[in-house]
């Protein structure tokens, strides 16, 4: 297996790599190399060539995405990082940028030339201080070298980089509620059309790309899009994943790892297998908000194709592991009640729906609930599906309607003896 390092190449265990590093191991370059030698339209097309999808969550191509935005449009245009990164199981940002921040910088301004946008803005999550603090002292090395700001390495082209510190909720996760945050806002999602290509922030053409997809574009730029697509596993992949490991794990990392990776081998070879001699029960593929996969899916790949053909979601690539002790009843309550308290109220199947799953799965797993309560929780999951303002309800009831596919049973014990059996 190739287990080539892109963006943790310089990945030092309690250690930050800064400019003189970030050079030393060839940081830059990339940017020299496209300014030199490529068109905003030849960048554009390699990114697309690449088929890298976004990491986020969502997975939706990023060439494709490029292509909806007008570069040509003249005034201002934006180009904004999402790093809120708060759903349960998902560091992988995080983890990124403690190790390596000048690999957002060179991402962000390569992304920039290739959008023609002249400011870009990281939204990052309130918690990650030593994450802002890094990306603060990147961007200044970057200007002060000559990477950042007016007519950068005499090409003619500005970039200015501003760092937002989020107020933190999960909902600015969403691109339009990010928007809102940055302005000021409360952050409620938008309604889409107009979509941010068209009209986001401050009413310009906006686009909106996660940490780990624009560390990727100098690798792509580098090394071509034919060979980025090589490195997964699978045909319909491409790339390298940061897959973060939590749960019931023996080892609980983050790792850089082709797309592609069987499941079985990153819980049994890099996770070090599950805790205390205990088996594999069921795990969240992608963070919290994707279906649960079991025991059946243990060699399944993990891609975006394949996990949709299972019934679940790459997602994150944040995979937390259950053992075979757990209540998937109680693990299903924890996840919920965090979605219902993040909602941001804007709809009622997620101000409500969500409240609604939350109280049912309460009942049941205390010991009150009837089959009636079972039959109503299916009801909740066929009302809230499809339905919300934005995709945080529909996230939200992932690992619900994996509950309900896979581990009906343990629901219909609760309710026979009265109690959590595993208690």
């Amino acid at each position: 297996m190739n287990r080539e390092q892109l963006l943790f190449k310089n990945r030092r265990p309690g250690e930050t790599v800064f400019l003189a590093g970030y050079r030393a191991t060839g940081g830059y370059q990339s940017l020299q190399q496209a300014l030199r030698d490529l068109t905003p339209e030849a960048l554009r097309q390699r990114v697309k060539d690449s088929n890298l999808r976004g990491r986020g969550g969502a997975g939706f191509p990023t060439g494709v995405k490029w292509n909806f935005f007008p570069a040509d449009q003249p005034g201002p245009k934006y180009l904004v990082c999402n790093c809120d990164e708060m759903e349960p199981g998902t560091y992988k940002d995080g983890e990124l940028l403690l190790a390596d921040p000048h690999q957002l910088v060179e991402g962000m301004i390569l992304s920039a030339f290739a959008l023609q946008t002249d400011i870009g803005y990281i939204f990052i999550r309130y918690a990650y201080a030593q994450q802002a603090e890094n990306l603060r002292r990147a961007i200044v090395e970057a200007t002060e070298a000559g990477f950042l700001g007016q007519n950068i390495l005499g090409s003619g082209f500005n970039f200015e980089l501003h760092l937002h510190s989020s107020a933190g909720r999960y909902i600015l996760g969403e691109e339009t509620a990010l928007l809102n945050g940055l302005e000021g806002k409360r952050p409620n999602p938008r309604l889409k059309p107009p979509f941010p290509a068209v009209k986001g922030l401050f009413g310009r053409p906006t686009t909106v790309n996660n940490v780990e997809t624009l560390a990727n574009i100098q690798h792509i730029v580098s090394g071509g899009a034919e060979w980025f697509r090589a490195l997964a596993l699978t045909e319909e992949g491409s790339g390298t994943k940061l897959y973060g490991l939590s749960g019931h794990l023996n080892r609980t990392e983050c790792f850089e790892l082709p797309v592609g990776m069987p499941l079985r081998q990153l819980i049994e070879e890099f996770g070090a297998g599950v805790w205390r001699g205990r088996k594999f029960k069921a795990c969240l593929p992608g963070g919290a908000s994707t279906p649960y996969l079991t025991a059946e899916h243990l060699d399944v790949a993990l891609d975006f194709d394949s996990l949709e053909a299972v019934g679940s979601r790459f997602g994150t690539a944040g995979v937390t592991v259950f053992d075979d002790r757990t209540c998937m009843v109680a693990a299903t309550l924890n996840l919920i009640r965090f979605f219902a308290r993040e909602s941001c109220g804007w709809c009622t199947p997620c101000r409500d729906g969500l409240t609604m799953v939350r109280w049912l799965l309460e009942t049941i797993e205390t010991g009150q609930g009837t089959p009636e309560h079972l039959e109503m929780l299916k009801d909740q999951l066929q009302q809230i599906s499809g339905n919300s303002f934005c995709a945080l309800a529909e996230g939200a009831m992932g690992p619900v309607a994996g509950l309900l596919t896979h581990f009906e049973q343990e629901i219909i014990d609760h309710l026979e003896k009265g109690r959590c059996p595993f208690q």
